[in-house]
């Protein structure tokens, strides 16, 4: 007589087979078979000296991809979510003043986190499909005086670019730090970390960079290092301590690397793979490809007598395309449709919208 009072699940105890599908929704992208090939490799230990240099490589692409030489930079174990919280929990304390902006549901998200830390919280929005002006910003900042300013370069539940430049150097004379979620956007679309005074920048692997979800590759500047170390109180996070992290990613300067937490080893192979396929073929010519297969998709798409979402050309993300549900149905109906008839995955967006993303390997005319 068996003394458990559960038995093995049946569901467990028949094979399973996972579909072969084809993502074009927001994320995850389709993983090409080089990056699945580097991620069933062998398992090592997450401190043996060949994960550590695995790591060390790792650092060196998201720096590329970034355009930075912040020396405190890594991929936090978790998605794009945990990278924005390891931002606000580390950059931010109780009390103190957070803007952000918000066109579309990650500004929604961020400033709800930054609430839950008890951070005073002021918010500017703008229309769904719309971004904000540098004098918006400005007077904003004025008004507010927040010590850290959060934005979203590529918007995916809207298809929105937010344009970068001249915001970084607008919160540093404000005495602010500049936060950019990029999760959608890297690798897809030039941005600059250190030209354009972003403080805080980081991404997901699961987008442009085609890799599996869960890593997500994040840098911060000398200037937020030094406003994260010298907190009077710690962060209410012990697993995304970025005290903690930057030691495990060896960011610290320090000669030993403390165990801290074991960290995603294959989803490291996946990533360093990821990074050397963009590193071999190159930030411009990856942003100049998204740039021109989108250009020809929605162009495509407008022959076809759809609507594109957003009606500003050059603030079109090149890697998630938004259409205007056509009159007369429900983006669940055309998701459902697709899925259905085509085993394609699309997902819906505000507007409400239908959401196409097409990133990374993924982003090729010949891709009709």
């Amino acid at each position: 007589m068996s003394s458990l009072s559960v038995p093995p699940p049946q569901c467990l105890l028949q094979p399973y087979t996972v579909p072969h599908r084809y993502l074009l929704g927001p994320g995850p992208s389709n993983v090409p078979p080089r990056i699945s090939t580097a991620g069933a490799q062998p398992m090592l230990g997450h401190l043996h000296a060949e994960t550590i240099e695995i790591m060390d490589h790792v650092k060196s692409g998201i720096q590329y991809a970034f355009q930075t030489q912040n020396r405190v930079t890594l991929a936090v174990s978790g998605p794009g979510h945990a990278a924005m919280e390891c931002a606000i929990f580390n950059s931010v304390e109780a009390g103190e003043s957070v803007l952000v902006g918000v066109n579309g549901i990650w500004g929604e998200r961020a400033a709800e986190i930054a609430q839950r830390i008890g951070a005073r919280v002021n918010t500017i929005v703008t229309s769904a499909g719309g971004y904000f002006t540098n004098d918006e910003i400005k007077q904003a900042l004025i008004k507010y005086k927040p010590v850290l300013f959060f934005l979203t370069h590529g918007e995916s539940s809207t298809g929105v670019l937010h344009p970068i430049d001249g915001i970084g150097e607008l919160c540093h004379k404000y005495d602010c730090l500049f936060l950019v979620d990029s999760v959608a956007a890297l690798g897809g679309t030039p941005i600059y970390m250190d030209k354009q005074d972003i403080d805080i920048l980081y991404t997901g692997s699961q987008k442009v960079l085609n890799a599996p979800p869960g890593t997500a590759p994040i840098s911060f500047s000398e200037r937020a290092c030094y406003k994260i170390f010298n907190r009077k109180t710690k962060p209410v996070s012990y697993f995304l301590d970025l005290s903690w992290l930057a030691n495990y990613w060896g960011c610290d300067g320090k000669p030993v690397r403390s165990y801290h937490h074991t960290g995603p080893v294959t989803g490291l192979y996946s990533l360093r793979e990821s990074l050397a396929i963009l590193a071999e073929t190159g930030l411009e010519n990856s942003w100049k490809r998204h740039k021109e297969v989108a250009e020809y998709f929605h162009n495509g798409l407008e022959k076809m007598g759809l609507k594109l979402f957003v009606e500003d050309k050059k603030a079109r993300l090149p890697t998630v395309t938004t259409i205007v549900a056509p009159p007369g149905y429900e983006w669940k109906e055309i998701t459902g449709y697709i899925m259905k008839n085509h085993n394609i995955e699309i997902s819906g967006g505000l507007g409400p919208s239908v959401v196409l993303s097409v990133t990374g390997s993924d982003s090729a005319k010949e891709n009709k």
